[in-house]
């Protein structure tokens, strides 16, 4: 795909609004989860899954596909309906979130989950298994690229800092990191809670290539896995600059949605806010 297609971009941003619809009734039907980091991944995992990476839904174990790690795994939701609007397993699989005897638990298992590379939640391991994954595919002379989205305030952990240091040792340029950075996390402002800034600088004195964008412009965000793809003997980590509870106007930027799902009249304020943005880009194309 060309990326300076712009109709095929419009096509991109309308599945990242019907993922959007999704996360909203499936958090609204469970009771339970967590709305505004996985809303503001879904652009990111829309330009991954349709676009870029190479992996096919009827053989999800098939050895040269790329390997996407979601490190900040109460972003499951997110990664939930593109598997399934992918082809992973059936779309009506996800009104059964967070349910008993469900495979779509809180936070993603992998033995569960077809397209679900590792199982992840407990923040800060994410990366160190994706170390291993590429260091794997390097052993074994594999082709496959291996990414890994992390939370800004799964940042403050150190294990992150251990593995940041590990991949760039082993110049794993068939890795690359991206980070959710919209500012929030569970107990408020990252820049509260622990300062990160500069993100820029501080990956780049562990060693890493770093490219920082607009996470939310999906041409932006394919260009960025392009060049990260590109660049050699160094991990790559893209900074996406995000907006926390992203499309839905009385979530976004607001960390009372991080962990806390919609009731009856958020959801049905939130699915007419996406609807119209639907409309809007269904007028474009």
């Amino acid at each position: 795909m060309k990326v300076h297609d712009t109709k095929k971009i419009y096509k991109l941003d309308l599945i990242a609004v019907k993922i959007r619809k999704h996360i909203i009734e499936m958090l609204y039907k469970s009771k339970s989860g967590h709305p505004g980091g996985s809303l503001s991944a879904v652009d990111a995992l829309v330009a991954l899954y349709f676009v870029h990476m190479k992996h096919n839904p009827k053989k999800p174990c098939e050895p040269n596909r790329d390997r996407f790690i979601l490190s900040k795994g109460h972003a499951a939701p997110a990664l939930y309906a593109v598997l399934a609007e992918c082809g992973y397993f059936n779309v009506k699989e996800l009104t059964k979130l967070r349910t008993m005897n469900s495979m779509l638990q809180g936070h993603p298992v992998c033995t569960y989950v077809p397209g679900v590379e590792a199982s992840t939640g407990s923040l800060g391991h994410g990366l160190s298994f994706a170390n291993g994954v590429a260091i794997a595919g390097k052993l074994d002379n594999k082709e496959y690229n291996v990414y890994a989205m992390l939370g800004d305030g799964e940042t403050g952990e150190g294990q992150i800092w251990e593995a940041a240091a590990v991949a760039s040792h082993y110049k794993l340029d068939n890795l690359t990191a991206l980070i959710d950075r919209n500012f929030l996390q569970i107990d408020g402002n990252t820049e509260d809670v622990l300062r990160l800034e500069s993100v820029r600088d501080r990956w780049n004195a562990f060693g890493w290539n770093v490219i920082e964008i607009n996470g939310h412009d999906i041409k932006q965000i394919l260009d960025s896995l392009n060049k990260a793809n590109a660049h050699k003997r160094q991990p790559s980590i893209i900074i996406l600059n995000t907006t926390k509870g992203k499309g839905v106007s009385f979530m976004e930027n607001n960390v009372d949605f991080h962990g806390v799902p919609p009731n009856e009249m958020e959801r049905n304020l939130a699915i007419e806010e996406l609807n119209l943005a639907q409309k809007k880009l269904e007028a474009l194309l």
